[in-house]
Parts: structure tokens; sequence; C-alpha cells
């Protein structure tokens, strides 16, 4: 199963339903406080209370529950660092489906057992030398299984878009209307989900997807008009985002839609980790916070209404603690 066509608002919204029931439709929350310090409303979308952590689970089991009955015996296979692999494990789990995910083997062990404890086999790999998707790609060959790309997958996409569905209506609910939104970027499954959905919702708002600065390849492919990639050497604690380059189907949506790419410092996104469990009593992990960096950080204008996707918060406590000062061990 493969969708053909970059979704539309109808493809998102038959995603919404089939999703309903599954994944959460996580609240739009205010803080009195950030709307101070921001200087215009500030509304967040906390997709770390999202089931499995992350607002993953929305595109996998989209896509997931659309394989043919026939193919659903021979499994799925996907590749991640972890938050795409809890969420097809978990909708292969509630599908009845075999899942196996291609991990690094320097992903936050939080993140490999929690997906191991969904069910999923586990394949590890180098990401510094080793091909992931080519890893995947042979085993699903193998065995005839159904590839779930974390990003660049029409039906993938549209599941993401659920999340800028769902802030549209949210907002309108709200008395307002988004004049801007900020979202994390890795691949840009969720930012060009979120923009496909504001196209029709939305269409004044400005769509800010926000990069860690060692992975800036969707700024530089835009500023370039190809698809970039980063360099093999680049690191970053936001192990989330470390994609190589924007994906094939997601790079021409961000090229129409995007009002611009915003990057964040590593210590930036600490820091705004630090501000949500102190201020918003939220946890984020580091790529789940980058979007409220750049915005605690005044990297965009705050006039208005704008909306902040904090996109997960997959982070073990003493990583966390670590991170932000806590003074723990790393587990």
């Amino acid at each position: 199963m493969r969708a053909e066509r970059e979704p539309d608002l109808a493809a998102i919204e038959a995603a919404a339903a089939r999703i309903a029931g599954v994944a959460l439709q996580t609240p739009l929350l205010e803080s009195p406080a950030l709307n101070e310090r921001a200087g215009g409303r500030v509304l967040l979308k906390p997709e770390c209370l999202q089931r499995t952590g992350s607002f993953k689970i929305r595109g996998a089991y989209n896509c997931l529950a659309q394989i043919p009955p026939e193919a659903r015996e021979r499994g799925v296979v996907a590749w991640s660092s972890g938050n795409h692999a809890q969420g097809v494990a978990e909708a292969a789990r509630l599908l009845g489906m075999r899942a196996t995910i291609v991990m690094p083997e320097d992903a936050p062990q939080r993140k490999v057992e929690a997906t191991r404890r969904l069910g999923a086999e586990i394949r590890p790999y180098d990401r510094y030398r080793e091909d992931r998707e080519a890893i995947g790609r042979g085993i699903a060959e193998e065995r005839g299984a159904t590839l779930v790309p974390s990003y660049d997958h029409y039906a993938v996409i549209a599941g993401q878009g659920t999340v800028g569905l769902e802030i549209c209506r949210q907002a309108r609910e709200l008395g307002t209307v988004p004049d801007r939104i900020l979202v994390c970027c890795g691949g840009g499954g969720l930012s060009a989900g979120i923009a496909l959905a504001a196209e029709s919702l939305a269409p004044a708002a400005d769509i800010w997807a926000v990069e860690p600065a060692a992975f800036d390849d969707t700024a530089r492919s835009l500023a370039s008009g190809r698809r970039e990639s980063v360099s093999p050497e680049a690191r970053s604690v936001c192990d989330a985002l470390l994609t190589p380059s924007p994906g094939r189907l997601t790079f021409p949506v961000l090229q129409r839609r995007l009002a611009g790419v915003l990057t964040v410092t590593d210590e930036e996104a600490v820091a705004a980790m630090r501000h949500a469990f102190e201020e918003l009593h939220l946890v984020l992990e580091p790529g789940g916070a980058v979007a409220l960096a750049a915005l605690l950080t005044g990297k965009v204008g705050s006039d208005g209404t704008t909306v902040v996707v904090l996109s997960g918060g997959n982070v073990a406590a003493g990583e966390f603690c670590r991170l932000t000062g806590g003074g723990a061990k790393p587990t």
C-alpha cells in the first residue's frame, strides 16, 4: 500500500477518522506567563502527551491501517531512532502485525526498550557507517513485508497532518486563528502535514520549521532550491531530528508552504526543556523542544497568535536531569 498523491484536506480528514480512538486529540494549552514573555498569544500543542510520547503514532497508524489484509501477515519494517519506532511498534501491536525496526546503536536506551516492550523486533545498525534504508529495504524484500518510512510517505504525512487539523479547529474554538505555527523539522513529515492542513484551514498562517543548528538541511535546501544533506560529522542532542536531508515527498510541500526555517542550538533546546518543565510542567525531549526554543529566543515575531508544537517527550529521567542541570548521571 502506498498513497500516490500529495494529501489534501480530505485525505487528512480521512486520516483523522482512521486514527480516532487510537491517537489522542491533544489540547491547545495557554500560559499567561508565556503570553507576557512572548508579547502575544501563545498556544501550545503538547504532542509529548500523545500515545507513545510523540506525534508519530498518528502517521504510523494511518499507514498501517491501510495495508491490505493479505499483506498484514508479512509484517512491516521501519527505520527510526526511536519515536517513529514506537509509533510503528504500537500500531502494529494494535493491528496484530509483526514489526521490525532498524534502530541506530546509539539510540537512547529508553526508546529502544520502549520499542521492544511494544513487541517489535529491533535490528541495530551503525548510523555513521551503515545505510539504514538499505538494511530496511533488504529485510522487507526478504520477508515480503511493507516498508513504513518515518516521513517520506503520503499516508504518514496525512496522519501527521491531523496535528494541523486539530490546531486550526481548536484555535477557532478559542476564538482565534493562528498567525504562525512553529514546528520541529527532521525529514519534514510533521511540518509538511501541518502545512497541508493549514493550507486549507488557515491559509494566512505562516508555517515555520525549526531545526537543530547542526542539522540545518531544510534551511539550506530552501536556500539552494534542491535537497541538501548534512555533514556526516554533524552531531546534536536532538536525537529525534537527526535526518540527513528533507524527504523527496516532503520537500516540495515545504518549498511551497513554509514561511522559512529557524535553527536553534543544542543549548537553546535544552533551555526550552528546562522552561517547559519549570514553568509549564511539561516534560520534553530535546527534539521536542526546538519550536519552543525558537519562540523563547525571539527568532520569530510573536505578535498575534503563535502556535508552538511540542512534538515529543521521550527522554529518560537521568538524561533529562543531566541535560538540564539536575546532576544525575545519564542512563
